[in-house]
């Protein structure tokens, strides 16, 4: 379960910036490689920041 939240969290933070980046601002596009690179560490070193979050949130596993 709370992976399948962490995906979805992190797919709708990079499709909503994405669309900001396009029609609002270009600068958007930096919190999209913000997003990835945070999914590229954390494939890594196995923790991510928002995975905590959802834990104190009580999101269960």
């Amino acid at each position: 379960m709370l992976d399948r939240v962490l995906r979805g969290i992190g797919g709708l933070l990079v499709v909503l910036s994405v669309t900001l980046g396009y029609f609002v601002h270009p600068a958007f596009y930096f919190f999209t490689a913000f997003v990835g690179l945070n999914l590229f560490q954390s494939a890594f070193t196995n923790w991510c920041p928002m995975m905590q979050l959802l834990k104190k949130a009580g999101v269960s596993h």
